[in-house]
């Protein structure tokens, strides 16, 4: 089908809501880059919203997926599955033993937060089922997510929302401490709210709300649906904070592409959960959980972290000229491989993704008129080198 055809097949058959997509398809990808139906290529700096960490065309993946499917797609979740567990034992290792529940998406992985923790207090005989975000947040797409994540836009068609769940300024200490009550379940953050301008958390306050948490015997989650498995330079970013969650999620980059989804907790917590108390059909089978196994393997390989901190090096030190020469430029911030370049609001934000998309580089505009990078980890300096490059010449032709 050409781009055309598509188009009118998605009008007339699929639900809209995404609204007037960008009138491109893309028929397949090498490295950090995409071809369309029309044969022009991108150098992706999005990778499907932090997801495609491996790029495009990796063999190796294909071949891991393409393995487990010739062998077996599903199973029920009544049995053991090899996969799971040995997926399971990696990021055990990897977090310094935190116990795993599959599902298939960031969404459902915080949904799974939210029951875990209302469940462990429900367990102890206590009342707490309050759960407390910050505004601005992003936390998926369900009822219950929607309610935790604090944007209006997002919540007001569905009202109303699940009970229990309170938006706060995001880091304000002030603000947490007087939403806290004997009746708060958990508070769940983003170290960087990705979709809400890629505005990190401070390191103060990540570790006053540690602090607060353990004072009032509040379960802390962090979301890490778009911070994790390495986007941030290391396997999860509250490492950086020299802090630990009770409770963390993950999704996105975990699959490279193939839709999985976490939730990770300490053994305390994660038994909270008895049998029957929570399920999947989907979550964890063998397909999603082979394509995860051969990503971390990937990622916790000789030499790969060191890439990522090149590349997001470069990046930034790029970027950090482009600002030092454009005052419309009023901040770059992030770290690792998700970063933000704040632009001035009398840049078009939307308009000036659309300036890059067609010089052949995909970028998205995100909250505080924000230009979002989530590259691939596999970007070649050249690639990184060539964004910049348009990015000088758009705001050149728009300050001239």
């Amino acid at each position: 089908m050409d781009i055309s055809q598509i188009m009118q097949t998605d009008a007339q058959c699929y639900m809209n809501t995404f609204g007037k997509r960008t009138p491109i398809a893309f028929t397949h990808g090498t490295g950090a880059c995409l071809f369309d139906t029309r044969g022009k290529k991108y150098t992706d700096f999005l990778a499907g919203i932090a997801v495609n960490c491996l790029g495009y065309g990796d063999k190796r993946l294909a071949d891991a997926i393409s393995r487990q499917a010739s062998e077996l797609l599903h199973c029920s979740n009544i049995f053991y599955i090899e996969q799971q567990a040995l997926l399971a034992q990696k990021l055990f290792d990897l977090s310094g033993g935190y116990k795993a529940f599959f599902c298939n998406s960031g969404a459902e992985a915080n949904e799974g937060a939210f029951k875990l923790a209302r469940k462990y207090f429900y367990k102890r005989g206590e009342n707490r089922y309050e759960i407390i975000s910050a505004k601005n947040s992003f936390h998926g797409r369900t009822l219950a997510t929607v309610a935790a994540t604090g944007q209006e836009k997002y919540q007001k068609p569905y009202s109303p929302l699940p009970e229990g769940f309170i938006n706060v300024e995001f880091n304000s200490r002030e603000a947490i401490m007087g939403a806290v009550t004997d009746r708060t379940a958990a508070i769940i953050v983003e170290t960087i709210q990705g979709e809400g301008g890629v505005l990190p958390c401070s390191a103060e306050y990540l570790q006053f709300l540690r602090e607060l948490c353990d004072q009032e015997g509040i379960l802390l989650i962090i979301d890490e649906v778009q911070t994790g498995i390495f986007r941030t330079g290391c396997a999860f970013s509250f490492e950086k904070y020299c802090i630990k969650p009770d409770i963390f999620t993950l999704a996105k980059g975990l699959g490279g592409g193939v839709p999985i989804g976490a939730v990770m907790a300490l053994p305390d917590i994660a038994d909270a959960f008895e049998p029957g108390d929570h399920g999947t059909t989907f979550g964890g089978n063998p397909l999603a959980c082979a394509a995860a196994n051969y990503v971390l393997s990937t990622l916790t390989s000789d030499g790969f972290i060191k890439r990522i901190e090149h590349a997001s090096a470069l990046l930034l030190s790029l970027l950090g000229g482009l600002k030092e020469k454009y005052a419309v430029i009023k901040d770059v911030r992030g770290a690792g491989l998700l970063i933000g370049v704040e632009l001035d609001p009398a840049i078009n934000g939307k308009a000036f993704v659309s300036s890059a998309l067609d010089k052949g580089f995909i970028i998205n505009c995100a909250g505080h008129n924000t230009i979002r990078l989530a590259p691939p980890f596999v970007i070649a300096d050249e690639d990184i080198y060539g964004l910049t490059g348009c990015m000088d010449e758009i705001l050149s032709g728009l300050t001239a």
